[in-house]
């Protein structure tokens, strides 16, 4: 099995280029830049890995940001992720950005998107892995700190696909920022969010139907009401499930209790990703070996989360009809 998820095509489709910062780059980058971090050694920001729920992550989440400064900060971080996914056989990605952790800093927009866009091109060039774009508002920021950050896309229109919704979301529902995803979509963009990961069913019907998203970023709170279920299932939205994350923020205790196959079961359209993965102890084949071993998973159900992972990206047809072709010559072989 390890094999077969090894060598699987796939795409991941919930990845916050943030959360890809592993020890030893943060690091580097904090003695090039002369910043001090709250850890004297790699050991203690490993030891610091251990959380009890989503806002202990993200306190250690924004700190490891802190050192991220140039442009060439940018382009490492995105090409260490990238190179990883080469490894794990990843063919497309849609990587999540959090401007707003650095423009509140004095980091320039342009910074940030010249370095991530550096590393995306290479990728492309050497690997022939796509990728693309989702600028995420801060959910526990203001909308009108988001309409700044909308403003400032605008200029890189070109290079972002789709705007999402991240960090802290007890307290912080969606209805907070109809407007600037109304915004959002005049401007072009797809419409995403995170809902139902810490948040009630409720985050997640504000979220389909006041944000109109495309697609939910976790969900898992979904499965708590048969109605929700129902219309997810009706208006064919995929969500974006990361094992890996929900066990260590206590979403689950333990992922033979995750809902991942429950999902698929009722015939919702699930897909495995690896959040944050420096901090969460996995990139994507680690969350999809830990939840096939977990669940029990057969070769079929790898094989759909896979197809599901293409079918549900923000691609074009043409491009999805090519990489759908991939795992069914793949699963046809193996």
């Amino acid at each position: 099995m390890k094999n077969f998820i090894q060598k699987l095509p796939k795409a991941e489709l919930h990845l916050h280029i943030e959360g890809s910062f592993e020890p030893e780059l943060m690091f580097a980058l904090a003695q090039r830049n002369q910043i001090d971090i709250p850890y004297k050694t790699i050991e203690e920001v490993k030891e610091a890995y251990k959380f009890s729920c989503l806002q202990d992550f993200l306190n250690i989440y924004y700190a490891g940001a802190s050192v991220l400064i140039n442009e060439q900060d940018f382009y490492e971080l995105t090409m260490a992720y990238l190179t990883k996914s080469h490894e794990e056989n990843i063919v497309h990605t849609e990587i999540m950005f959090d401007p707003q952790t650095h423009t509140q800093r004095g980091v320039a927009f342009e910074t940030i998107m010249n370095g991530i866009q550096r590393a995306r091109n290479e990728a492309q060039e050497k690997w022939n892995i796509s990728s693309l774009l989702i600028m995420s508002y801060l959910r526990h920021l203001s909308e009108e700190e988001a309409f700044e950050t909308l403003k400032q896309s605008l200029p890189y229109k070109h290079l972002i696909k789709a705007v999402g919704l991240d960090s802290s979301e007890n307290g912080n529902p969606p209805s907070k920022f109809y407007k600037v995803f109304e915004a959002s979509a005049k401007e072009g963009y797809v419409l995403l969010a995170h809902a139902g990961e810490e948040g009630p069913a409720e985050y997640v019907w504000e979220a389909i139907d006041g944000l109109k998203i495309v697609r939910i970023d976790h969900g898992n709170n979904s499965l708590t009401d048969d109605k929700l279920v129902d219309e997810i299932i009706k208006r064919d939205i995929a969500l974006t499930v990361c094992p890996l994350s929900n066990l260590e923020l206590k979403v689950v205790t333990d992922l033979k209790q995750h809902p991942l196959k429950t999902m698929l079961n009722k015939g919702i359209k699930a897909t495995v990703n690896s959040d944050d993965p420096a901090y969460f102890g996995g990139y994507l084949n680690q969350n999809f070996i830990a939840v096939q071993e977990a669940l029990d998973l057969s070769k079929d159900d790898l094989v759909v989360l896979a197809k599901n992972s293409f079918q549900y990206s923000l691609l074009d047809d043409k491009r999805k009809t090519e990489l759908l072709r991939l795992v069914d010559e793949y699963a046809l072989n193996n």
